[in-house]
């Protein structure tokens, strides 16, 4: 099974504090697993980890919550080298693929010299739902706002661009997220831009966003414009509840 039309999660959330282990996963993640509309087996997730180093206590903590979830689980490293000689026949195989946060700019630089950025054209096309948190969710648009380079946030303009958008996350936790946001929209460094806070997530059908949701009673979701002179608007987004 696949979804209909390709498929784009893009994220602020997706994981909680569990009872009986470390992490499980949160409603968002679940989503994204719904969205490809797997029946009659355990969905497939794939995990890439690049943006944090594919760290193998992190996996290890992705694999138990897989477990508590039904799903199986398995991950894309690209630190040493990749676990596979055929990473596209990988990838086409999985059902979702979610990007883990961490370093943008390190995840991008890396996907391009693994040429990653093709495949995974290549797997949204095919119907597997690309979705992910944070750098996992900036990487599907043309560029957002980042701390890759230091704790004073800097803009990345290099991203897949599959989805002909900014994107901001965070956007309710990390105070300069925001005007950082606005300032980079206002100036042409970034188009319309769509952002969210944390526990949200915005699902694009295509490259068309067709709607806002969230895993937390709050949690935002906006969309910052510019008319052309310098002037931003930011406008909030209908939010679903999940």
């Amino acid at each position: 099974m696949s979804a209909a039309t390709p498929t784009i999660l893009a994220t602020s959330g997706g994981y909680r504090l569990g009872n009986r282990i470390p992490l499980e996963f949160n409603k968002l993640i679940q989503y994204a697993v719904e969205l490809a509309g797997v029946e009659g087996r355990a969905p497939k997730l794939c995990h890439i980890g690049t943006a944090m180093g594919d760290q193998d206590a992190f996996h290890a903590r992705f694999d138990a919550a897989g477990r508590h979830a039904g799903f199986g689980t398995s991950h894309l490293n690209l630190f040493p080298m990749p676990p596979v000689t055929d990473i596209r026949g990988f990838l086409l195989d999985q059902d979702v693929i979610w990007v883990n946060g961490g370093s943008v700019a390190n995840l991008l630089a890396v996907w391009r010299v693994h040429g990653l950025g093709e495949i995974l054209h290549e797997v949204w096309q095919s119907g597997i739902v690309l979705a992910g948190v944070s750098a996992g969710s900036i990487c599907w648009h043309t560029g957002g706002a980042t701390d890759s380079f230091g704790p004073e946030l800097r803009v990345v303009t290099d991203g897949l661009g599959f989805l002909p958008y900014g994107n901001g996350v965070h956007y309710d936790t990390e105070e300069l997220r925001r005007p950082t946001v606005q300032r980079a929209v206002g100036s042409g460094q970034l188009p319309l831009t769509y952002c969210t806070d944390d526990g949200a997530g915005l699902l694009y059908r295509g490259t068309e966003l067709a709607e806002a949701v969230s895993e937390r009673a709050g949690g935002g979701a906006y969309v910052v414009r510019t008319d052309g002179s310098g002037a931003v608007t930011e406008d909030a987004l209908t939010v679903r509840r999940l």
